[in-house]
């Protein structure tokens, strides 16, 4: 049976050419403990292999995965299967592209939460006064993601000179 999370842990480190004493030193474990655990005689701790990830300057989640504490729960869009499958990549740079693509994912899935819950607080506080939400308010949350909604197009519903039913009513 191969060691899987020794195997993965030594790879990293001959491919990041750092010796076993610096990634000892640098995870803050022994030398004959990072030993053993590269031999499959020792299981690290979830706090070791982040230690160890730290030192490695990858992911903590990749370390996890391959110890079997975390299953790689990511569905694949593709992306995750092709820079797995890249030959011409080394297993550190197809890691780093990976972590840059997921923290991608992560940015984009905040900032969709964050609008959808300005545009809910926008609708909910116009609910509450009676009033008609905002057009600001109706455009975000009514937005294509596909279209630019910049800021500076939308009618201003307090300026009397961008009167909301198309009339300016400075001309009445």
């Amino acid at each position: 049976m191969r060691n899987s999370i020794g195997d993965y842990i030594r790879e990293q480190r001959e491919q990041a050419r750092i010796s076993m004493r610096q990634l000892a030193q640098a995870a803050g474990v022994s030398n004959p403990y990072l030993s053993q655990i590269e031999r499959g005689l020792r299981k690290p701790s979830a706090d070791i292999l982040q230690q160890i990830a730290k030192g490695l300057r990858i992911s903590a989640e990749a370390l996890y995965v391959q110890a079997g504490i975390l299953e790689d729960r990511q569905a694949d869009s593709g992306v995750r299967s092709a820079l797995l499958a890249e030959p011409e990549l080394s297993e550190r740079q197809k890691q780093v592209l990976l972590e840059i693509y997921e923290s991608f994912r992560r940015e984009n899935a905040a900032a969709a939460e964050a609008a959808a819950a300005a545009a809910a607080e926008a609708a909910d506080g116009a609910a509450a006064d009676g009033a008609q939400p905002s057009a600001a308010a109706w455009s975000v949350a009514t937005a294509d993601p596909q279209q630019d909604h910049s800021p500076g197009l939308a009618a201003d519903p307090s300026d009397p000179a961008d009167d909301i039913s198309g009339h300016n009513s400075a001309s009445r």
